[in-house]
């Protein structure tokens, strides 16, 4: 073979060389694209979540907070005494319950 043909062999070797080199680094680029962008979606959900708990957190908090002075409150003989008067219509000893009508304030 002469050098002119080696030369114009390895020239048209390097051409495609390069193209598939350029090909693996699209390739390679796009799939690290992808991870990426993968990765973003994922963190974006889970902020989601995170906040969704965080908020049922909260309500929780706030309903642990309201059911422990309830307990408190029902620990005290007196509050459960005047709390049964009031809601079920109990009585003392020697005590009258009356009931009386609502009051009609429609207008007639």
């Amino acid at each position: 073979m002469t050098i002119k043909k080696l030369k114009k062999r390895r020239k048209y070797r390097l051409k495609y060389m390069n193209k598939y080199v350029s090909m693996a680094f699209i390739l390679l680029s796009f799939s690290l694209l992808y991870a990426g962008g993968k990765e973003v979606w994922t963190t974006y959900r889970l902020h989601q979540q995170l906040d969704a708990v965080q908020s049922q957190l909260t309500g929780l908090m706030a309903e642990n907070e309201t059911l422990t002075s309830q307990k408190d409150k029902l620990m005290d003989e007196e509050y459960v005494k005047s709390y049964a008067r009031g809601s079920y219509m109990l009585s003392k000893d020697g005590e009258q319950i009356f009931y009386l009508p609502e009051s009609d304030t429609s207008g007639k």
